[in-house]
């Protein structure tokens, strides 16, 4: 006879149970979401994006420095091509974990403010709200993605630090600090925005200058100084693309800095305070917390003032600096705590009776974000605008093996793009690209040659989608010329044309 009580045989076992309550947990299906956006980015099509392309050949060797960007996140896609290969797989697996963890962290970060539970999970589900993170990243998007991340990861460092001040706390931050600057040179604007806001608070100042003090400006130093070292005496080709891309224009009125910079603002919060207006309506009026809450009550101050001081640093980068252009997505890693704040405001949403209206809408944002990024080849194969993402990369690489390509020799493209993908195809062979531009036709030449010298085996020459091959190469040879059609194009659509040239090496 079974003496046991009843609710011992109707109870799971503790094996059980721990895995319902994990699959109940966000967290899983955060990694849920993880797994799908790799596999579906490896199946839906073989060819690369710009920032794609670029990583996969720097990644071909380890330096202190890459062209305008800092080098942390080439650092990590050559460590995961010694695991996956240079592939779309471990450029894919690379990108969504640095997403994944900017949502952790900042879930991370919102829970150690005293954030509800479920509070703290809206706080990270916001951020698929804001253009940058929810659809750009999925896009393309590299170092910007890294820079996101440890934004993230610093919020999570410096509240972690507040509640909980220890030494060890302090060579976290200053760990994530160095390796914020390896990162993308915005973080400095960042950072320096924080260090301001957060020194003028007694209570976080306290947590700052505890015991261990100088282990978190002492291990930010020596992270980021090998590269600082490397930027100093290449300041001139880092800064160049920057400035750049700001357009400083001393002539030029504020009028037009201004816009831009209120444009960016509006893009990036404009769709989240929509949906959430939406949904909690007169929510967000003030409510008072139940007995036994309370948001930690340094949080909200911190937060706030960093808000004015870094827009009053972009003020001020527009008004005296002339910056007239300002990209949307420059300006999420300094405003993309404002859904935080929003909710620290008010932490009695947390009962609210329409906030699973606010969960279910952000679900269904991010299957309706992932359904457009896997479906974007054929959406732009069926209306007749193929691109490189229609790049019959396969084909291609076939054809090249059939005109006796090893597959071992090094490959010279005429640009970056082509270069990449043919990585992902041939992982042995050095490959490099020389730019056709009529103003690097001697950059090109000395390219081509220092390329074809360095390789035993001979070397393949190819350019795409010209009238005939850049004037660079090496040899007057007539090459051989081929059409392929684009992925998912229509029989009538223009097809991708390459010319190539197979050196063998006698």
């Amino acid at each position: 006879m079974n003496t046991a009580p009843p609710d011992m045989r109707s109870s799971p076992p503790p094996g059980a149970r721990a895995v319902s309550t994990f699959i109940a947990h966000p967290l899983a299906w955060l990694l849920l979401w993880a797994l799908v956006q790799v596999l579906s980015r490896v199946w839906s099509y073989s060819a690369l994006e710009l920032d794609e392309a670029e990583q996969i050949l720097w990644s071909q060797q380890l330096a202190l420095g890459y062209g305008k960007q800092p080098p942390l996140y080439t650092w990590l896609q050559w460590g995961m091509n010694q695991v996956l290969g240079p592939s779309v797989l471990s450029l894919s697996a690379l990108k969504v974990s640095l997403l994944a963890l900017t949502y952790g962290f900042t879930w991370a970060a919102a829970r150690e403010s005293l954030l509800p539970p479920k509070t703290a999970w809206w706080t990270a589900a916001s951020l698929m709200w804001l253009p940058m993170m929810g659809w750009e990243s999925l896009r393309d998007l590299t170092h910007s993605v890294l820079l996101n991340c440890l934004v993230a990861a610093t919020w999570y460092a410096l509240a972690r630090q507040i509640r909980r001040p220890r030494p060890g706390g302090l060579a976290w931050l200053g760990l994530v600090l160095g390796l914020g600057m390896l990162s993308k040179y915005s973080f400095a604007l960042f950072a320096g925005a924080l260090a301001v806001s957060a020194l003028s608070l007694p209570a976080v100042r306290a947590a700052l200058f505890t015991r261990g003090w100088w282990l978190l400006p002492l291990i930010a130093v020596l992270v980021a100084a090998p590269h600082g070292l490397w930027l100093l005496e290449h300041w001139e080709q880092a800064s160049r693309g920057t400035i750049e891309k700001l357009h400083v224009d001393a002539q030029a009125g504020p009028w037009e800095g201004l816009s831009s910079l209120t444009l960016g603002l509006a893009g990036n919060l404009l769709p989240w305070a929509v949906a959430a207006a939406l949904v909690f309506g007169r929510g967000w009026r003030a409510q008072a917390l139940p007995a036994g809450r309370a948001v930690a009550d340094w949080v909200r101050p911190l937060l706030a003032r960093y808000l004015l001081v870094a827009l009053a640093c972009l003020l001020l980068m527009v008004l005296a600096g002339h910056v007239t252009y300002l990209k949307g997505r420059w300006l999420h890693p300094l405003m993309c705590v404002v859904p935080w704040l929003a909710w620290a405001c008010r932490p009695a949403l947390e009962d609210h009776p329409r906030g699973r209206f606010f969960t279910w809408a952000t679900v269904a944002l991010a299957v309706a974000l992932w359904a457009v990024a896997t479906a974007r080849p054929w959406l732009a194969g069926r209306a007749d605008r193929p691109n490189q993402i229609n790049e019959p990369l396969v084909a291609l690489a076939d054809t090249l093996r059939q005109a006796g390509y090893d597959g071992r020799a090094a490959i010279i493209a005429d640009n970056q793009s082509l270069a990449g993908m043919l990585r992902t195809r041939f992982p042995r062979a050095r490959i490099t690209f020389c730019k056709s531009a009529p103003a690097s036709l001697a950059a090109g030449r000395d390219c081509g040659r220092e390329a074809a010298a360095a390789s035993s085996a001979g070397w393949l020459q190819i350019s795409r989608d010209g009238p005939a091959p850049p004037d660079w190469w090496l040899r007057g040879d007539a090459p051989q010329t081929i059409e392929l059609p684009y992925l998912n194009a229509h029989s009538h659509a223009p097809r991708v044309r390459y010319d190539f040239l197979w050196q063998p090496r006698p």
